[in-house]
């Protein structure tokens, strides 16, 4: 997968894994930390959601001219780090108000825009050396790759250190339980509800409760700081990119280079035309990508209230292998040692390195298989590893799909793969507006309202994350790639911005959530991924024509 890329490659693939393993903690706890903790609506913690992630994108623009004027990509890079791993150690933080937390986000989201659009623009200019130039795209989704290994893994993190010092305090972790809490505290619990909470309370004490009023705040106090703690890891996962970046950044280009008589390295200049042009047809692609953006991060938002609302709690022993750590970890494996094993050219020691593998990582899933109940619950922030998880089962498939048309000179363009990638999101919220068809409103939900299989969710999370591959690598090498070279910095904070943008209205859905049909939001999402895909099959010429 490495092979023929530059070593700095390797730097970007590693410093990124860490830092995304935050991001993703954040994705994947943060609307139920909001409303568990400070009893926010979902509409009000959406709000909250949309401007943290519009924030951490569209900072990215700020942290592009920075980078553009100063041409210290690398220099901006680093005091990215320490920026956003002191938010996350501000998170880690239990007992502090509503505020505190809001300027803990804003620190995370001002060194996150100081960082992602910069080493983007790092990669890219790995790959302006003619040596690497064709190898540009498949870099993009190698790197894309590695941020979602870090992905992987910090919803698994994050439910365990949750689950554990709940534990630890003498409780069980019942989801259902926050929102009845703060019900009774703010006097408006009904009586059905009122007998709903002394039902949960007495389940995940192991006793009968008598006073609810000191288990509600004992219990909530032991719920949101399981969360803090979980927030503390991906402090300790910052560290780790800070740590290969500072020793390895030195593989990294830098454009501040001097020459042998002292004189610096001057920036390439297009003419006026030419720029005009290039910079048109990066700014129509960013407002197709804001549709893009606004429906794919409803996966931390409306979905995962879906996955807490409307999904089974448990699932059994098959299923349950796709929910531990352990043994998705044993399936994403043997999926490689089988791809090793049947890859072409392969050298003998290869081939059994690759079977070896396989052949384990059944064995592992078959053990786990037996050792699991008929009956297991789970958190449903574990609905968050799935699109990581597949982007690193189907990167290789997807890149030799395209290797494959490019051999025959069939690969389609990047402006072609967007356009691809729009319509098979609206694919994927179709599968769940159809599981979503019958269910109750939000506003009449109860405890014992009716709740769907996981498959819809797992079904819509492995078609978006094609839709992903198809999209977002390949948008962030066309910019790469278009980009003016005095506006490299810029232009990605600019795809960075449109991101933002898309992540500002996603609030649109959690406000639609709670008050129309289930299945109503997700058609608003697949008309608006349809006009999007409409948009830029319009002007796909034009793009072509820059790229």
């Amino acid at each position: 997968m490495f092979k023929g890329h530059p070593k700095g490659l390797y730097i970007a693939f590693f410093a990124n894994m860490g830092e995304r393993f935050g991001f993703y903690t954040m994705m994947g706890i943060l609307v139920y930390y909001l409303t568990s903790k400070y009893g926010l609506s979902g509409s009000d913690a959406g709000i909250i959601y949309s401007v943290f992630y519009g924030l951490i994108y569209g900072l990215a623009l700020v942290g592009g001219i920075v980078a553009d004027r100063t041409r210290n990509y690398k220099g901006v890079i680093f005091i990215g780090l320490i920026t956003m791993l002191a938010g996350y150690l501000l998170m880690s933080i239990p007992g502090f108000g509503l505020v505190f937390t809001l300027i803990a986000l804003f620190i995370i989201a001002f060194g996150n825009g100081l960082f992602k659009g910069n080493l983007q623009a790092v990669v890219g200019q790995l790959y302006d050396d003619k040596k690497y130039s064709h190898l540009r795209d498949s870099a993009f989704n190698v790197f894309y790759m590695g941020i979602n290994i870090g992905a992987l893994y910090a919803p698994y993190a994050a439910s365990g250190i949750i689950g554990w010092f709940i534990k630890k305090q003498g409780f069980e972790r019942n989801d259902l339980l926050p929102s009845l809490i703060h019900k009774l505290k703010d006097g408006i619990i009904t009586t059905d509800e009122a007998a709903s909470l002394q039902h949960l309370a007495d389940k995940v004490a192991g006793t009968h409760i008598t006073d609810l009023s000191v288990f509600a705040k004992d219990y909530l106090a032991a719920y949101s700081t399981g969360f803090n703690y979980a927030f503390g890891v991906a402090a300790i996962t910052m560290i780790f990119s800070f740590v290969v970046y500072w020793i390895f950044k030195n593989k990294l280009p830098d454009v501040k280079k001097t020459k042998a008589d002292g004189t610096t390295e001057k920036i390439p200049e297009m003419s006026k035309e030419e720029t005009r042009q290039r910079m048109t047809a990066l700014f129509l692609v960013f407002g197709v990508v804001i549709f893009f953006w606004m429906a794919f991060h409803q996966n931390g938002l409306t979905m995962s209230l879906f996955a807490r609302d409307y999904t089974v709690q448990s699932v059994n022993s098959g299923t349950y292998l796709l929910f531990n750590v352990w043994s998705l970890t044993a399936i994403v494996a043997g999926f490689y040692g089988l791809m090793t094993l049947l890859s072409r050219g392969t050298k003998p020691l290869a081939k059994f390195i690759g079977g070896t593998v396989l052949t384990g990582s059944v064995i592992v899933a078959y053990l786990l298989y037996k050792s699991f109940p008929s009956k297991n619950p789970f958190s449903p922030e574990l609905f968050q590893p799935f699109n990581p998880a597949f982007i690193v089962i189907l990167t290789p498939i997807i890149l030799g799909i395209f290797a494959w048309l490019n051999k025959r000179n069939k690969e389609p363009s990047a402006p072609r793969k967007i356009g691809y990638g729009m319509i098979i999101t609206s694919i994927a919220f179709t599968i769940l507006l159809i599981g979503s068809l019958g269910l109750t409103p939000f506003s009449q939900l109860t405890p014992d309202s009716p709740r769907i299989g996981v498959g819809w969710l797992i079904g819509t999370y492995f078609t978006m994350t094609i839709a992903e591959l198809f999209l977002s690598p390949m948008g962030i090498s066309f910019v790469s790639k278009v980009s003016p070279p005095k506006y490299q910095g810029l232009m990605q904070g600019g795809w960075l911005g449109a991101t933002a943008l898309g992540n500002q209205m996603l609030w649109i859905g959690s406000y639609l959530y709670e008050r129309v049909a289930i299945w109503q939001v997700w058609l608003v999402f697949i008309i608006l991924t349809l006009i999007a895909a409409a948009f830029i099959f319009s002007i796909m010429k034009k793009l072509e024509k820059v790229s």
